[in-house]
């Protein structure tokens, strides 16, 4: 395997890792320890840690190496805030004309993590501003974890996804944004709640 395919192997198993919560926020990433368990040497290990640092996925401090960003529940409100943004902002770019995510788009996600980044990553790509899919997508990979644990504090999930994909394959972007608002201001009144269930995971 040449340098470059075992650069992204290396890259796309980590972010893997990372959003289906192998780690805990604050956890040290080893490189070291990283390259044993990848089967690499440390060189793409660290390169990967770069660019998931870039991405928002990682982080480093002084002296100390890379470390899974930590999260408190201001943190995780600014991420909601944004998330509710960057949507509101996809929607207001759509065409002029009636427009909608074709549903076999949403099929095969079973997890809700997945539903949600399918389904926000679907109204992105109809903006005409190609830079809000793109910030949704990274959004919902710094999202994924918190996401995968929300069934812990709130219910009713599948219902809700189930009231966005149907506004969303109907093009009816006054629910969508109703549904978004929504969506939002529950994630930020239990933000505390599901900050702990992150770290309980």
């Amino acid at each position: 395997m040449n340098s470059g395919a075992t650069a992204e192997r290396v890259f796309g198993a980590l972010k893997r890792r990372i959003m289906s919560h192998e780690f805990r926020p604050g956890d040290r990433l080893d490189p070291t320890l990283l390259a044993g368990e990848l089967a690499s040497s440390v060189t793409p290990v660290r390169d990967a840690l770069y660019r998931l640092t870039g991405e928002g996925l990682a982080e480093t401090r002084m002296g100390s190496g890379f470390f899974l960003p930590a999260l408190d529940e201001p943190h995780l409100k600014d991420l909601y805030d944004w998330s509710a943004e960057l949507i509101f902002l996809a929607i207001r770019s759509w065409p002029r004309a009636k427009v909608a995510i074709p549903v076999a788009l949403l099929n095969g996600t079973v997890l809700i993590a997945d539903r949600a980044a399918a389904l926000f990553l679907a109204i992105g790509q109809l903006s005409t501003n190609g830079e809000h899919a793109q910030a949704i997508e990274r959004l919902s990979a710094q999202l994924h974890a918190v996401r995968s644990v929300e069934f812990h504090v709130l219910d009713h999930l599948d219902e809700e996804f189930d009231a966005w994909v149907g506004a969303a394959a109907a093009g009816d972007r006054n629910t969508l944004r109703r549904l978004c608002s929504a969506y939002h201001r529950r994630r930020n009144r239990n933000a505390g709640e599901i900050v702990r269930a992150v770290y309980r995971a």
